[in-house]
């Protein structure tokens, strides 16, 4: 367990010296990320904008034979602005997975997407969205699934007042199976004030419609400029022992 507390301080503190020596512009444009929560956003990054948000991930799950410790570091979504209310993005991460089996690592899939506003209005407090990506069987030999798959999500959100936001998805994936995984997550979002904010929310899969599996994860969200942000989040299973914690940072790089 120590090397990966000592990958995920490595990690920390990475970020700390990218923050206290980043030299960027600050823009009007306030970032806006996928991350931490597992509640997509609504909206879309700006027209030819690019931002990265990643970050680790440290996962326990399981009970006695089917017990899984789970290092993903670091995590990576890109997302880039096609046009107006239009996003391409490129998931990808390194995972390192310990079980009575043995140890694995490698690269994850790739996922290839899109993120399309459906509906948004600067007067609407209300904004619907649809992403969808394509996995891609490229992942180290221990780490992929070896078919293709697919994700989906529509996403919605309402501006309940100038502090708080309710935000969630509802999905269906597909990894070649006979009925695939229906999803679902709901989160409410809290502004303390301009720089800090705070999140609970539950989420869960009803996979191969037979299996339910609840759980439930917090976090919180510190705006170092109008373009860089940090995060931090845990979350735990209800149906199942799952435990997790993560940290990560985004940064919005505004086009000129």
């Amino acid at each position: 367990m120590s090397k990966y507390i000592f990958m995920e301080k490595r990690f920390i503190v990475f970020v700390l010296c990218f923050v206290l020596f980043l030299n960027t512009k600050v823009n009007a444009q306030q970032i806006e990320t996928d991350r931490p929560d597992q509640t997509e956003a609504s909206s879309t990054v700006g027209k030819y904008d690019l931002q990265i948000e990643t970050g680790t991930i440290l996962e326990y799950s399981g009970e006695n034979l089917t017990a899984e410790r789970r290092f993903v570091g670091p995590t990576s979504l890109i997302r880039f602005g096609l046009f107006k209310g239009i996003e391409l993005r490129l998931v990808n991460q390194f995972e390192s997975i310990s079980n009575n089996f043995g140890k694995y690592d490698g690269l994850s899939d790739l996922e290839l997407g899109t993120k399309i506003q459906l509906f948004h209005r600067e007067s609407s407090p209300h904004e619907i969205a649809f992403l969808s990506h394509v996995v891609l069987p490229t992942g180290s030999l221990d780490i992929t699934s070896n078919t293709y798959g697919t994700v989906n999500k529509l996403l919605i959100s309402h501006k309940l007042s100038d502090m708080l936001t309710l935000g969630y998805n509802l999905g269906y994936s597909n990894f070649d199976t006979p009925k695939g995984d229906l999803t679902y997550s709901m989160a409410l979002g809290f502004s303390i004030n301009e720089k800090v904010g705070l999140y609970f929310e539950g989420y869960g899969i009803y996979e191969e419609m037979k299996d339910f599996q609840a759980n439930f994860d917090g976090g919180f969200t510190y705006l170092i400029q109008d373009n860089l942000q940090l995060d931090f989040s845990f979350g735990t299973g209800i149906t199942q022992r799952m435990n997790y914690i993560s940290v990560g940072i985004s940064w919005l790089m505004r086009h000129e």
